[in-house]
């Protein structure tokens, strides 16, 4: 939106302005997201046999929305204080607790599974999935960028070398939330709305099935070339180089600047994207492989791993600006 990016260039203030619209459309999608669970609720008690809601009428419905959306606001306030006076996003630590809490009841499941090959074989395909998502994630494309010497004023700046990191997973696991959000739809759909066409709808795109897997992995694709764009511009950072004297050698500045790191960051994205893809689709598929129920999903280790990296880089970073020499060779 041109609006929004004109105030993301304004500085401080302009990203003070951002979060207050930040903060508006969360309560609005909380408002919203809570009257869903409300008729999800309601839709329980005839499986169960115990009505979830005792009355389902306006007053009880409203009390039930208001709750749920003033817990997320509350929740977005501790994440907010938990970002200013800590290291690291407030939000991604708190489902970073949330998700590592349950590891204890993991490790219980998998201890008592009666499957003894799934019990032998667990830790070592845990070992390899988390070596190869921080592999991934930690991996980088480093263009190199020249600087020239240029006068300001009476001062000489002598020109430097450095260089621009491209990541292969530039996304995170936004891609992943984003396609497990739009699949979730049709099963929603189905609870909700109790005509055969729902029914079979819902059940066709079971998060089981092989149509739910392929629809969520074409999802997952689609969302990280999308969002990767939304995130990295490569005309403004092509501008940004010709503005500071910086120059990628054997490429001219400007427009054919622009169109190398485009070329190059579509090429970093398809890995990237089938990574995301694999790492979300493999749980599922391993359950209908060997009927063992896998604790943790491919999006719950990509949050883990990836927050457990960010908040160690900034430790890091924090003991090195105190003249430390860190704890990470």
């Amino acid at each position: 939106m041109p609006s929004l990016e004109k105030l993301q260039k304004e500085g401080e203030v302009g990203q003070a302005r951002i979060t207050q619209y930040t903060r508006y459309l969360t309560v609005g999608l909380a408002f919203a997201q809570s009257i869903g669970y409300v008729f999800l609720f309601r839709s329980f008690s005839p499986n169960t046999g115990t009505a979830v809601i005792s009355k389902f009428d306006v007053p009880h419905v409203f009390l039930i929305v208001v709750s749920l959306t003033a817990g997320t606001v509350l929740l977005m306030w501790m994440g907010e204080l938990i970002t200013q006076r800590g290291i690291g996003n407030g939000i991604s630590l708190m489902i970073f607790a949330s998700i590592a809490s349950r590891l204890p009841h993991g490790l219980q499941a998998w201890w008592t599974n009666p499957d003894q090959v799934f019990k032998v074989m667990m830790p070592f395909i845990a070992l390899a999935v988390v070596a190869g998502v921080v592999f991934v994630q930690e991996g980088q494309r480093r263009i190199p960028v020249q600087y020239a010497k240029r006068v300001i004023g009476r001062r000489m700046t002598q020109g430097g070398q450095t260089y621009l990191p491209l990541r292969v997973n530039m996304a995170g696991v936004i891609p992943v939330i984003f396609a497990a959000s739009i699949m979730a739809f049709p099963p929603t759909v189905g609870q909700l709305i109790n005509t055969p066409a729902a029914k079979s709808v819902a059940n066709f795109f079971n998060p089981q099935d092989a149509p739910y897997v392929i629809g969520e992995t074409l999802m997952i694709i689609l969302f990280t070339y999308f969002y990767t764009a939304v995130t990295f511009n490569p005309v403004d950072q092509a501008d940004n180089l010709k503005k500071y004297g910086g120059f990628i050698p054997g490429v001219r500045p400007g427009r054919p600047t622009a169109e190398f790191l485009d070329r190059i960051l579509a090429r970093l994205t398809f890995p990237g994207a089938l990574f995301l893809a694999a790492v979300a689709a493999l749980p599922t598929i391993l359950i209908a492989q060997t009927n063992a129920n896998f604790f943790f999903g491919g999006t719950s280790l990509l949050i883990v791993i990836g927050v457990a990296l960010d908040t160690m880089k900034q430790l890091e970073a924090q003991l090195m600006m105190r003249n430390y020499e860190g704890f990470l060779k």
